[in-house]
C-alpha cells in the first residue's frame, strides 16, 4: 500500500530523484512570475481599471502588514506577499486533475516554515544589528534564554504542523468522497476546499508577519510609517 505522504518521483536529474510536488513548484513559480511581469509592464499614472485592482490589492497588504508590524510595510511587502500568493496557488493546484498540492507534502511546508524561520532572523537582525538580536533572547530576563529559544523554534513548526495538516485532509476528504460518491458530489466540497486554501494562505501569512513583528519590536524602535 502507497503512504498518502510518499511523493511521486517524475524523473531523475542526476542522482536527484525530482518529484511531482518539485515540478508542481516549479510550474506554480513560473506561473507567478509570468503573471507578475505581465500586470507591471505597463503601469502608468492614469492607472487603468487593471492596475487599479492591483493596487488596491497592494494597499490592502499594506495595511495587513502595518497593522501586525507598526512598521512601513515597504520592508515586508516582498517577502510577505510572495509567501501568500505562492501557498494560494499551491492550495488551489489541487484544482488541477491529478495535481497533489505541494502544500499536501511535508517537505514543501517544512521549506515555507524554513522560510519564516530564517526571515524572522533577517529582519531582527537588519533591524536592531546581530548584538541587539542576540540580546532580544534575553527578555525580560537572562533566565529565559532556553525559553526563548524554544519559542522561536516551536512556533515555526506549529506553521508547519498547521498548514500540512489542514491541506492533507481537504485532500484526503475530496479523494475519500469522490471514490464513494463519485465526480459531481465532490463540487461542494472543492469549493469549500478553495475557501480553506485561501484562509490557510492567509494565516501563514499573518503569522509570519506577527513574528517578525515580535523580533523588531523586541526593545528596538520601529522604522516610521509611510505617508
Amino acid at each position: 500500500m502507497i503512504s498518502p505522504l510518499s511523493s511521486t518521483v517524475v524523473f531523475q536529474l542526476g542522482p536527484v530523484p525530482i518529484t511531482q510536488a518539485v515540478v508542481t513548484t516549479w510550474g506554480i513559480m513560473a506561473l507567478l512570475v509570468g503573471a507578475a511581469y505581465a500586470v507591471t509592464r505597463s503601469l502608468a499614472l492614469a492607472p487603468t481599471r487593471r492596475q487599479a485592482a492591483i493596487e488596491l490589492i497592494v494597499a490592502t497588504l499594506d495595511t495587513q502588514i502595518t497593522q501586525a508590524t507598526g512598521a512601513a510595510p515597504g520592508a515586508y511587502r516582498g517577502f510577505i506577499g510572495t509567501l501568500f500568493l505562492f501557498i494560494l496557488a499551491a492550495n488551489w493546484s489541487s484544482l488541477l486533475p491529478g495535481t497533489k498540492p505541494p502544500t499536501a507534502q511535508l517537505e514543501t511546508d517544512g521549506a515555507l516554515a524554513a522560510l519564516v524561520f530564517v526571515s524572522v532572523i533577517w529582519f531582527g537582525v537588519r533591524g536592531s544589528g546581530p548584538v541587539g538580536y542576540l540580546r532580544s533572547f534575553t527578555r525580560p530576563n537572562p533566565v529565559m534564554i532556553p525559553l526563548n529559544i524554544l519559542q522561536s523554534l516551536t512556533r515555526v513548526f506549529s506553521m508547519f504542523v498547521r498548514l500540512f495538516g489542514n491541506v492533507m485532509s481537504g485532500v484526503f476528504v475530496i479523494g475519500i468522497v469522490a471514490s464513494l460518491a463519485g465526480l459531481l458530489v465532490p463540487i461542494p466540497l472543492m469549493a469549500l476546499d478553495l475557501l480553506t486554501g485561501l484562509v490557510q494562505a492567509y494565516i501563514f501569512a499573518v503569522l509570519a508577519m506577527v513574528f517578525i513583528a515580535a523580533t523588531i519590536t523586541d526593545g528596538t524602535p520601529l522604522p516610521p510609517k509611510d505617508t
